[in-house]
């Protein structure tokens, strides 16, 4: 994003009356409102908001530093927008709700970044509606910022008639519609009463509105039939098929804003752990705690469609600060089961999910930690001593590693559970070793160790892609690596015959001595090289989950590991040739 001088500009104005405030006002969000939406050109709103959130437990006279230098000099676009952000957040608190709306419906005013639209409509209710009313997005746009917008907000839309038929469809989807009492059938409601709903105030609009709903309840006491309070928002009998599953998502206050099918006007706005959908008591307490629902008991007591026993299957969402937004999943009957994949067995998958599961409430507040260092470190809200930079580096380096042995598990529980595959491609496994030992040769020579390598036949083509078989490769020869003494050097050899391409290397003592390779401890310090936190046993288990996943062999037999890879099936073997030695130091 280029550097806008205008906004410092309207930053340094300190408004000392009530028109200086409503004219920054609208500068503010003129100028917001007209930034890029692309990701990448400007902070995450997620972010936005969890600034916002730690500003408001400064005082005021910490947060008037924020505003002024050297923040204001750093020239820094994403920093500018935090700042304006804050000021518009401290304007919003001396402009009251009917001057704001008034500005926000000013003609010219632009409102075309979703960032900011959101931001307004999560405040007050005249200029959210406001806000909505005038904001002109595009229909991607409109898609990303619906979902998560207040239920409260997302009706404001129901009467804008410009919007792109995606959003349309999208808040029918969410079940938000016109919610206008239709004439009912069969009950006769006289002319004033119609023009009391219609044009008449307040009160006697409700007036008309309750005669109505009594006029039904009066139709239901005396017909045959049951009739219906037509609100324009439920599911007729046979409109849809029997119903035995359905995704949803929630907010934080566990009240569904999301649900697909025809039926989402019966589930929109109703509350898990509420009096209409009951949570069994240990569920409820597993909400509470944010904790992942897996086969979680709920009744609801509702529509003929959607009454009685479901199962809860969703897991918590967190925006990019760490906050808890709610949760995703899928409401199912207690008969209803997806199928397992067809190389899992069933308790093995629930493994699998728990980890994944698991990982992903780790991983959320680790990238909230190295995102705070990292603001923190680069002095992106004002000068910090350099010991707390240096700190605050450790920190995000601390955090990058994590993260890292985090992939490294997730990619271990995907491939051992088949839930994942490794790209295919046509990538060289002579090319790729030959690379390897090329680059652990500058580390190896200064301890006068190395591989050996031999090599015979051709050709050595895999069918996976240069980057799994650089990562593959690199985690053997690493591992390898990071157990040779002093002056200890070990040979490998590399072969191609009969389909197949074998990779036999002999094992560093310290590891032929172990009985258990995969069960090697952590060391306390880590080696110069390694291929991972975990240790040797970690990554040797790994990369046997990833050979195996390429139609591989992996295994240890008489103090040496023998890896075979399949030919790429387009290769035509010719005749092995003679064997050429080559030795890496």
């Amino acid at each position: 994003m280029l550097f806008d001088d205008r906004l410092v500009t309207v930053l340094r104005t300190r408004p000392g009356g009530e028109t200086a405030a409503r004219t920054q006002f609208r500068q503010l969000i003129d100028l917001l409102g007209s930034q890029p939406a692309a990701e990448g050109e400007e902070p995450r709103y997620g972010k936005i908001l969890a600034f916002l959130d730690q500003a408001a437990q400064m005082d005021a006279e910490e947060r008037e530093r924020l505003l002024v230098q050297p923040a204001l000099a750093t020239r820094n676009p994403t920093v500018l927008t935090y700042l304006a952000f804050l000021k518009l957040a401290e304007l919003s608190e001396r402009i009251p709700e009917d001057e704001r709306s008034r500005i926000l419906r000013e003609p010219g005013l632009r409102l075309r970044n979703r960032r900011i639209v959101a931001f307004l409509a999560g405040g007050d209710a005249k200029p959210a509606a406001a806000a909505l009313a005038t904001a002109r997005l595009s229909e991607k746009d409109w898609q990303r910022l619906i979902p998560k917008l207040p239920i409260v907000a997302r009706g404001f839309l129901r009467h804008r008639r410009d919007l792109p038929g995606g959003a349309k469809a999208l808040l029918e989807q969410l079940g938000v519609q016109d919610r206008v009492l239709p004439q009912p059938e069969g009950i006769a409601i006289d002319s004033t009463a119609a023009a009391e709903i219609g044009g008449a105030g307040k009160s006697d609009g409700i007036r008309a509105l309750l005669r109505r709903i009594e006029a039904f309840r009066e139709a239901k006491r005396t017909s045959d039939g049951a009739p219906r309070l037509p609100l324009g928002d439920l599911v007729e009998e046979g409109q849809i098929g029997p119903l035995d599953h359905f995704p949803f998502s929630s907010n934080a206050q566990g009240r569904i804003d999301w649900v697909e099918g025809d039926f989402a006007p019966l589930v929109v706005g109703m509350k898990l752990a509420g009096q209409v959908a009951r949570l069994a008591e240990g569920d409820a307490e597993a909400m509470r705690s944010h904790h992942p629902l897996l086969g979680a008991q709920l009744v609801i007591d509702g529509a003929g469609i959607i009454s009685g026993t479901w199962l809860v299957d969703a897991e918590p969402t967190f925006d990019e600060a760490g906050h808890f937004t709610g949760y995703l999943g899928r409401i199912r009957r207690p008969e209803f089961a997806l199928p397992a994949p067809a190389n899992d067995t069933a308790s093995g998958d629930s493994v699998a999910d728990r980890m994944r599961q698991l990982l992903h409430e780790l991983r959320t507040p680790v990238n909230a930690i190295q995102g705070f260092a990292e603001i923190i470190q680069q002095q992106l809200f004002g000068h910090v001593p350099n010991e707390y930079r240096a700190l605050a580096a450790g920190v995000a380096v601390d955090a990058a590693k994590l993260l890292a042995s985090f992939d490294e598990i997730d990619r271990l529980t995907k491939l051992e559970s088949g839930a994942m595959e490794l790209a295919a491609g046509d990538a060289d496994l002579r090319e790729v070793v030959l690379q390897t030992i090329q680059r652990l040769e500058g580390v190896l020579r200064n301890r006068d160790a190395g591989f050996e390598l031999r090599m015979a036949g051709s050709p050595f083509t895999t069918s996976l892609a240069r980057e799994e078989l650089l990562v593959m490769v690199w985690r053997i020869f690493a591992t390898l690596a990071g157990s040779l003494a002093l002056r200890e050097n070990v040979s490998v050899s590399l072969s191609s015959s009969a389909g197949e391409i074998a990779l036999d290397l002999e094992l560093p003592a310290a590891l032929a001595a172990l009985p258990d390779k995969y069960a090697t401890p952590v060391p306390e310090e880590r080696p110069v090289i390694s291929a991972g936190m975990f240790g040797a046993g970690f990554s040797f288990r790994l990369a046997q989950a990833e050979v195996r996943s390429a139609g591989g062999t992996f295994g240890f037999e008489e103090g040496r590991l023998h890896v075979t890879l399949p030919l790429s099936p387009g290769e035509i073997m010719p005749q092995a040739s003679e064997a050429q030695d080559e030795h890496v130091a």
